[in-house]
Order: structure tokens, then C-alpha cells, then sequence
């Protein structure tokens, strides 16, 4: 899907957290037309970027924020769960005419639903520490006074980021857990679901707070299987979790101690967005045809 975004031309992005989805983002909007300005923690030689690094205290130039109309936060929390971005640029940001704060968190806050379906009316219930450190995160940019929208992603895949990087560098791991589901998200629709919110603005109803996922949750082994399939080649036995959980890192491990599958029905019922990759078929066939 393409949008002309003609209502976002004008406008000026900053991008904080350059990282895989960030990137992809900028790269969108600025063949829009818009004007895209990312952080990095160090100097660069891309005219576009600009240093920022909570760790070590370094702010961006005032001149960086002139003109700035829509800000996109990809920053996790910091190591004491608190929000880097917040932390350093509050005041400055809320000095600003913003439109529009993005922030991009994980459905992880929704916690363990025991393979059950989680909605935005859904309480969220952090089953990992990581987990928590994000929601209070969230709930620092709801009450910041910013304009801010909350945009909950599931696992996060897309071209030179999928399974298949994992079997090309034989660090992939075939494990079967019995009715263990995941969800999953093309980066292609997290920026072009938010480009629809924000070219749309003026006649969708504003909702703080919006899982984007695809629409079929499912076991990773199926994912395996068919990037197995894709590059014709045989996938190995699959082990039982509870046989290959003592090799397993405790961020692996934490992996699978989740299991639920998030709905998009707001975004894509309500809001009306139309899906680029419906399923993980789609979406790994361009991952593949891309590489």
C-alpha cells in the first residue's frame, strides 16, 4: 500500500531511536516529501542525524528542533525503567507546537493470557520486569501534556531482520511448545499504519493507545517451517521446549514463558487500516524475495 500523505508534506519529523523500525520510518516519510531528522548516540556523517545520548548527558542542538512538528520515540527505558527521552527533553519538547508524539512500546505489557486474545480495553498486566519497565514508560508519556499516541508492537520482523537471518547463520533454534502462539509485525506496516493515523487524522476518532499486529498469531515453528520451505531446504527435528530450555539464555527462556495473541481490530475494523503483510506468509515472502 502507498499513500500519497499529502497532508504530511510540510511537516517536520524527528526521529529519536534510529534503530530498525525507526530507520524504516524515516526512510518512508522522506520519500513522501517530508523532512526527517534522526538521533544517534555518536557523530555521523549523514547531514540528516543529530547526537543524542541520555546516558552521557548529550542533548541535541536547539537549532535541531526548529520547525519540528511530529516526534517518533523508539527509545527503551533505561536501566532504571524510566524514559530516556522524557528524562533529558521533557521541558524542551513541551515548549514546542507539536501535532503529534508517537511512542512505540510492546505488547508485552499485556503479559501471559494463557494463549488469549488481548485488545487496547484489556488491563495490562507486565509478567516480566523489561515488560513493566515499558509500561511505566507509557504511562510517563500519557502524563507528560505532550500529544502523545502509544502504538503497542508485537515481534518485529522485516527484510534483513527474519527467521531467515537466523537460519543463514545456523543460530536458529527449532523448539515446539504445545498450543504456544506469538504475534508478529511487518516494519513495513508499523510505519504505514502510523502514516494512515496521521494522514487521516482529521477524520478517525483518536484513540491513545493501538496495538499494531498482523492477523494471524501463530506458533513459531510454523514461521520456521515455511522460511525452511521458502529456501528449499529440509528443517531440522524440532526439540521439546521443556528438553532444550536448560541451553536456553533467561532472555529466550522469557520468550516462551508468554503466550497470547494480540488484535488489531481497532486499528484495522475501526481505524480502517489496510494491512500490507496480513500473515507471516506475506510478509516473509518479501522478507525473502528482498535478500
Amino acid at each position: 500500500m502507498k499513500y500519497t500523505a499529502s497532508s504530511l508534506v510540510k511537516n517536520k519529523f524527528m526521529i529519536l531511536g534510529c534503530g530498525f523500525s525507526g530507520s524504516f520510518f524515516a526512510k518512508t516519510i522522506r520519500q513522501l516529501g517530508c523532512t526527517a531528522l534522526t538521533s544517534s548516540r555518536s557523530e555521523n556523517k549523514d547531514p540528516n542525524s543529530f547526537v543524542f545520548n541520555s546516558e552521557k548527558s548529550v542533548v541535541p542542538n536547539e537549532k535541531i528542533f526548529d520547525g519540528i512538528t511530529h516526534i517518533l520515540s523508539c527509545i527503551p527505558p533505561d536501566k532504571n525503567g524510566r524514559d530516556p527521552v522524557l528524562g533529558s527533553l521533557k521541558n524542551k519538547l513541551k515548549n514546542l507546537s507539536l501535532e503529534w508524539v508517537g511512542y512505540l512500546s510492546t505488547t508485552g505489557v499485556y503479559g501471559n493470557t494463557k494463549g488469549n486474545w488481548v485488545s487496547e480495553t484489556d488491563k495490562a498486566n507486565p509478567f516480566h520486569n523489561r515488560s513493566q519497565r515499558r509500561l511505566n514508560c507509557e504511562k510517563e508519556w500519557i502524563e507528560s501534556g505532550l500529544p502523545v499516541q502509544i502504538f503497542r508492537l508485537p515481534g518485529i520482523y522485516g527484510p534483513g531482520r527474519s527467521t531467515f537471518e537466523a537460519i543463514k547463520n545456523k543460530k536458529i533454534r527449532v523448539i515446539s511448545k504445545k498450543n504456544q502462539v506469538f504475534s508478529r509485525i511487518h516494519v513495513a506496516d508499523i510505519t504505514n499504519a502510523i502514516i494512515y493515523l496521521l494522514d487521516n487524522k482529521n477524520s478517525l476518532k483518536f484513540h491513545q493507545i493501538i496495538n499494531i499486529a498482523d492477523d494471524e498469531p501463530c506458533s513459531q515453528l510454523e514461521v520456521i517451517q515455511y522460511c525452511y520451505d521458502l529456501l528449499g531446504l529440509k528443517m531440522p527435528k524440532p526439540i521439546l521446549f521443556e528438553d532444550a530450555k536448560e541451553e536456553l539464555s533467561p532472555m529466550a527462556q522469557s520468550f516462551w514463558m508468554e503466550n497470547r495473541k494480540v488484535s488489531n481490530k481497532l486499528l484495522c475494523e475501526t481505524l480502517g487500516y489496510k494491512l500490507i503483510y496480513k500473515n507471516y506468509k506475506k510478509g516473509l515472502k518479501n522478507c525473502f524475495l528482498s535478500s
